[in-house]
């Protein structure tokens, strides 16, 4: 759920352009299956989602954390967080260069997709958000169900070539292929359009 004691939405202005950041899975331990192969594509995609939120900070828009709770029913944002800062995590690193700050909002998911079970639908329009910028991990399956169930839901997507990562280069391609050709999504990297382009775009 979002974090409300952190991030609240009273007293916001409407989210500049209609755009929210959400970042999808990137507070995670990296301790399931296959999950060498994810790491350092990771990293790199940490970068371009660092300077997205800089971005993000500088216009006024909204950041959203969308994390999975590795069927921790239990859990809540600070043992997710604490769980994947610890020195035995796989992915202390990523989570050190994205570890969220007060003001962002926190949605903890089920499962794949971020509005399954989630408060995200009713959160978003209470932000004024009705265009998404989609990073995170992985590519071809927790940012490729929440795209979809995005574009279900109208909104405008851009997922930035390189602030997504999954397994393999081509996974990311490949899913990047399907959010560009069925969900209309702008998939240009962050090197090609900045978030405050896409915002005076609206």
């Amino acid at each position: 759920m979002a974090d409300q004691r952190r991030a609240s939405t009273e007293d916001r202005e409407p989210a500049p352009g209609g755009i929210g950041l959400v970042i999808v899975d990137m507070m995670n331990a990296l301790d399931f299956e296959g999950a060498e192969d994810l790491a350092e594509a990771a990293l790199n995609a940490a970068d371009a989602v660092a300077s997205l939120r800089d971005q993000a900070d500088a216009a006024g828009v909204p950041v959203i954390y969308v994390n999975d709770n590795d069927d921790q029913w239990h859990s809540e944002r600070s043992r997710i967080v604490e769980r994947c800062l610890s020195a035995d995590s796989r992915g202390r690193e990523l989570a050190r260069r994205l570890e969220p700050r007060n003001d962002d909002f926190f949605v903890i998911k089920p499962r794949f997709s971020g509005f399954y079970a989630t408060n995200l639908p009713v959160l978003l329009p209470s932000l004024g958000v009705t265009r998404l910028v989609l990073t995170g991990i992985a590519a071809d399956i927790c940012v490729l169900f929440t795209a979809a169930d995005a574009h279900m839901r109208e909104y405008g997507l851009w997922v930035p070539s390189d602030a997504i990562a999954s397994n393999s280069a081509q996974r990311t391609g490949w899913a990047l292929d399907i959010m560009a050709s069925t969900m209309g999504a702008e998939t240009r990297s962050t090197g090609d359009l900045r978030l405050n382009e896409w915002v005076e775009a609206a």
